[in-house]
């Protein structure tokens, strides 16, 4: 009598990338991620005076961004469009409670305290307003008309200005660009473009009269930092001096002086990538312009792979929008730029911002990960 013995098939074994995603998760832009998330704690450390206290802190931020970035991963990209108006006025809301009831600190009105916690609803309008943009012109014929593109600039130019007022122009102007990237994105017909610089350049005269003194102050040291060298162009000259000291290996880790001497304001938030172009030199920041020029070109993969006008949109906005938040921050920093208060992703110290980075990265890795398991 033969007797037919039936054995379970052995399940196959998942690499790396087939694990993660199962979560949701793109590995090579997980890894690029953390690997510049650790560069921004080690470069902390020194740039914090050492300060086990602050490293600690950031490690909890950047956890429960890790946490905010699995979780919106998981959501399918249909999810973000059909929430878009629902985010965006949500966002919105937030931004008027900020101006009538927002805390003040430094001049500026840009926190909403909520007790246990307090937050920069700012940071929201980064994801809200290119969200809302893909959306809407989701659903219209493209390129834009410009009925469209009037409608598409009213929901970008509202949420810059609420920002603008706090005053917070760096953190504004990013608003501005993730949204207009999305219009951009969507086949901005050239001569609205030419139209929309003509218009930029003919109401300057009036938005110099707009600003407050000492944003008027920082652009003037930015065409002369030498006029005022101890005043308002004294961040940007000791940051040059932090940077070029640094030559080609830097002066190790620990080991620089700009920082530790007290020389280099706000070294652990906007200018801690002087601390670690001195402390590991041109080597290093090689390294890390690399580490960012990988992140951006994994985004744009991933946007060129959506499988809608949606996906592609938003994919292509909070992929360049990244890269201008790192040219904007080093710009800056190296004195190619005004000082506008940007930190540099992923390693200045603060949690608002890199939860919203990590936000955005969740939603890339939604659209990626999702793609997939549909095309299967």
């Amino acid at each position: 009598m033969n007797v037919t013995v039936i054995t379970a098939a052995p399940k196959p074994i998942l690499n790396w990338s087939e694990r993660l995603e199962r979560w949701h998760l793109d590995l090579w832009l997980s890894v690029l991620v953390l690997a510049v998330c650790a560069l921004g704690l080690f470069i902390l450390y020194s740039a914090t005076g050492e300060s086990v206290a602050m490293v600690v802190s950031q490690a909890e931020r950047l956890a429960l961004g890790l946490g905010t970035m699995l979780m919106l991963a998981n959501a399918p990209p249909d999810f973000y469009r059909a929430a878009a108006p629902w985010f965006y006025g949500l966002a919105l809301v937030l931004l008027i409670a900020c101006a009538l009831l927002g805390a003040h600190a430094k001049g500026a009105q840009r926190w909403l305290d909520l007790g246990f916690m307090r937050f920069q609803p700012s940071e929201l309008m980064k994801l809200a307003t290119p969200i809302a943009v893909a959306a809407y012109l989701q659903s219209r014929p493209l390129p834009p008309s410009l009925p469209t593109v009037l409608a598409s600039l009213g929901l970008i130019a509202v949420p810059t200005a609420l920002i603008a007022l706090q005053p917070d122009l760096g953190t504004a102007l990013l608003v501005l660009v993730s949204g207009l990237l999305a219009l951009y994105f969507g086949g901005l017909k050239p001569r609205y473009l030419a139209l929309a610089l003509a218009a930029a350049a003919a109401a300057a005269p009036l938005a110099w009269y707009k600003l407050h003194d000492y944003q008027r102050e920082r652009l003037l040291t930015f065409l002369d930092p030498s006029r005022d060298p101890l005043g308002a162009g004294y961040h940007i000259t000791q940051s040059k001096i932090a940077i070029g000291s640094g030559g080609l290996f830097g002066k190790g880790w620990l080991a620089g002086t700009q920082a530790k001497l007290d020389f280099l304001p706000e070294a652990h938030t906007d200018f801690i990538f002087a601390v670690y172009a001195e402390e590991l030199g041109l080597i290093g920041v090689l390294l890390l312009l690399a580490l960012y020029a990988a992140i951006v070109g994994r985004c744009l993969v991933i946007a060129m792979r959506g499988q809608d006008t949606f996906q592609r949109l938003l994919a292509g906005s909070l992929a360049l929008t990244f890269f201008v938040y790192v040219f904007i921050n080093i710009g800056m920093v190296i004195g190619l730029l005004p000082v506008v208060g940007v930190p540099l992703p992923l390693m200045s110290y603060g949690g608002t911002s890199m939860v919203s980075l990590l936000s955005g990265f969740g939603i890339l890795m939604s659209i990626h990960t999702h793609r997939k398991l549909l095309a299967s």
